[in-house]
């Protein structure tokens, strides 16, 4: 009689929050990768179980898209156009079955820049009936590298005040595009969500901001603030969340209308379904419905 052969048995490592907020030190502070991979070694245990445990924390460009880029229902192509100083690179989707014109939306990516999620991400926004634009904020220094370490250390070498300039002219562009209805709307993620804050701040213009778990700007320029917000914050993300009550001070003291919505037991990224230890479905799916609500409602 033939005995069974037992199946190896496979365990899923262990992600601890210890490990993610040193992942997120990595990301936005000051950690090299060398010294992320030392200190997640000692979280972990052992090299293997860092080794295993880093591609979870990360992002993962391999992960499969929820919008298609063949997708029937979208139309997109890569454009450039008119920045503050230069030819900015952006991504450019709209309904395939777009019929008159339409609000018009841009998505600001992450500290990663205009990678594959983020361009997913561009697609589900036309999905919900938008004209939807991801520009290429690294476009002044040659555009968005394949190596996401490298795209990285580039937004350190990105001038505060030439981005602001490349938002606003984003607004200009699409405020004059002719399938666009004049209104225009921004949705960013981290690097992004801070940097629909401060469109916010220099676009008077701006129909609506929505920020995910973005830094805030500082008081004095909240006040120059005219656009609705919908701003969205992770609960386990205290290095964001520092800023919130300030920031609620200032818009409150401008009369600016906004909302807060803090996601309980969520981690910073929550929405970047590429990460598999900071996803949290839950969390990203309530945001983006109050997202496409907010932003049906204000570019109509």
């Amino acid at each position: 009689m033939t005995e069974p052969v037992a199946k190896p048995v496979t365990t899923q490592p262990v992600i601890t929050q210890a490990m993610i907020d040193a992942y997120d030190e990595y990301t936005h502070l000051t950690l090299d990768r060398r010294r992320f991979m030392e200190q997640l070694t000692k979280l972990a245990g052992s090299g293997a179980a860092a080794a295993a445990i880093a591609p979870m924390l990360a992002a993962n460009s391999a992960q499969a898209a929820i919008v298609a880029e063949d997708d029937s229902r979208v139309k997109g192509e890569d454009i450039t156009y008119p920045g503050s100083s230069g030819e900015m690179k952006a991504y450019l989707v709209k309904p395939a079955d777009q019929q008159g014109k339409l609000g018009t939306v841009i998505v600001i990516h992450e500290n990663r820049g205009l990678n594959p999620h983020i361009r997913d991400v561009t697609r589900r926004v036309a999905l919900e009936g938008f004209v939807a634009l991801a520009p290429d904020f690294l476009s002044p220094l040659g555009g968005t590298p394949s190596d996401e370490d490298k795209a990285r250390d580039m937004f350190a070498k990105l001038d505060a005040a030439q981005v602001a300039a490349d938002g606003v002219a984003t607004v200009v562009y699409l405020k004059s595009l002719k399938d666009g209805n004049g209104k225009v709307g921004a949705v960013g993620f981290c690097w992004g969500g801070g940097a629909v804050n401060q469109l916010a701040v220099h676009a008077p213009d701006l129909s609506a901001g929505v920020a995910y778990y973005g830094m805030q700007p500082r008081a004095e320029d909240a006040a120059k603030i005219k656009a609705p917000l919908l701003l969205h914050y992770a609960g386990l993300d205290t290095r964001t969340n520092a800023g919130i009550d300030a920031y609620k001070k200032a818009l409150d003291a401008a009369h600016v209308e906004y909302k807060v919505y803090v996601y309980e037991g969520a981690n910073h990224a929550f929405n970047n379904d590429t990460s598999a230890a900071r996803y949290d479905k839950k969390a990203a799916d309530l945001a983006w419905g109050r997202t496409v609500a907010f932003l049906k409602e204000k570019l109509a």
